[in-house]
């Protein structure tokens, strides 16, 4: 077995609802600068990463698609997600947006493409959310689906058009939890993905987090991302450091015990969220 066949047997993948999977843990690239992308994504791949997610308004898909298709990997052994921005929502520019997206990432076709935010003042996600199912049935997408939507908003695009997305990517960690979100998920086969899910490094300083890891002999990073591992959420680490790239994926060979589970779910709080209110965003 050689060393890329090693590394996939240790993750797992989730389930979409239309027949597709992603691999549970990925490599977010969020404010990562664009001469920095093609090296950092090149080694979260050697790392054993085969899920990278990217958006047209981080600026950097030009290095990731380079480094996807430098790696030497077949492309259908990495798994990416990118975004279309509020600005280009609507039939036109939304389908501009992906086929600019695919174009600078030198692909052929996108695993998942979400919508990046409601932006529910536009009033356009309904008309770009048609326009994806468009996409996927035409191929060039394998997977679409959400960012930062809200139970309301998921309502509506199911109710308008009867496609249910395969995920929804939200701001979720130990501190913001969004259990009620994740309860509609689970009602409606929606797969959950966390952004910020070490909440901008507020694990390390976090009591629970410091006693957990030390008892397990990990980080409190790697405690966050193993409890969302244990959740059934997709979880997206970023990290611009190789060590802790690599610490971040190494979250596959431990388990938290139930009691120390509940623990974490305890320290949900209502003010835990550091980023914006979806509704704000336009």
């Amino acid at each position: 077995m050689g060393f890329y066949d090693a590394v996939m047997t240790t993750v797992p993948r989730i389930a979409f609802n239309d027949g597709q999977s992603i691999p549970q843990i990925g490599f977010g690239v969020f404010k990562i600068p664009a001469e920095e992308a093609e090296q950092l994504v090149g080694e979260a791949i050697t790392t054993g990463y085969r899920h990278i997610d990217t958006a047209w308004g981080y600026f950097n898909e030009e290095g990731v698609g380079a480094a996807v298709n430098g790696c030497g990997l077949p492309r259908e052994d990495i798994f990416v997600t990118t975004k279309v921005w509020n600005s280009s929502q609507g039939r036109e520019l939304s389908v501009e947006s992906f086929e600019r997206s695919l174009e600078t990432l030198g692909f052929d076709y996108l695993d998942l493409l979400l919508i990046h935010w409601p932006a529910p003042a536009n009033d356009l996600y309904v008309e770009t959310w048609e326009t994806f199912i468009e996409l996927r049935d035409s191929g060039r997408v394998r997977s679409i689906g959400v960012s930062n939507f809200e139970p309301e908003h998921l309502h509506r695009i199911i109710e308008a058009t009867g496609v249910v997305p395969a995920l929804n990517q939200v701001e979720l960690h130990p501190f913001f939890q969004q259990k009620l979100l994740r309860d509609f998920h689970d009602l409606h086969g929606i797969a959950t993905e966390a952004w910020g899910p070490i909440a901008r490094g507020a694990v390390d300083d976090d009591p629970l987090l410091v006693m957990l890891a030390n008892n397990y002999g990990r980080t409190p990073v790697q405690i966050a991302l193993r409890w969302e591992i244990q959740h059934g959420i997709v979880t997206i680490p970023k990290s611009a450091t190789l060590s802790r790239i690599q610490s971040n994926f190494d979250v596959f060979d431990f388990t938290i015990s139930e009691d120390d589970m509940a623990m974490i779910d305890a320290i949900d709080r209502e003010d835990g969220r550091f980023g914006p209110l979806p509704s704000d965003m336009n």
